[in-house]
């Protein structure tokens, strides 16, 4: 309970920041995996995520960009469960929204609207098209379609 509340106000943080007219901005998310291999695949395979060089040079630990320099970074060293829901998520935009769909249904990935209706799309009332799914950890994962609007 404690990382999700933890992971809420760090979102809630980063969104704040640039309104309190401070220099900073984002840099990167790091997520609390079970397996950095099982993940990393994953963010590569079905996000297509270029993976970058871990500057860290800690082994069970894989970072991937997310342009603009942003990255994700994929953590294996903490053996505690986190807890996760759908509330605690990352989104990310696309202009091929329609494609990216395609993509997860081809490989066979369960994707849901907001309230949790199987291969449903959620349509947002400014005509923002969004779905949610899971990693293999089950961190949750909004793709939306912000991009097209």
């Amino acid at each position: 309970m404690k990382k999700t509340v933890f992971l809420f106000i760090a979102f809630a943080f980063f969104g704040m920041v640039k309104a309190q007219n401070t220099n900073f901005t984002f840099n990167h998310i790091a997520l609390s995996v079970k397996n950095t291999d099982e993940s990393a695949t994953f963010y590569k395979d079905v996000l297509g995520l270029q993976e970058i060089t871990n500057n860290t040079k800690i082994n069970a630990t894989r970072w991937f960009s997310l342009g603009e320099g942003k990255e994700l970074h994929l953590i294996s060293i903490l053996k505690e469960p986190v807890t996760i829901n759908k509330a605690v998520h990352f989104a990310l935009t696309t202009d091929n929204f329609d494609a990216f769909v395609k993509t997860l249904e081809a490989k066979n990935i369960r994707y849901s609207d907001w309230p949790g209706t199987p291969n449903k799309i959620s349509l947002r009332a400014d005509g923002i098209k969004q779905i949610y799914f899971q990693d293999p950890d089950g961190y949750w994962i909004e793709v939306n379609s912000v991009g097209n609007k």
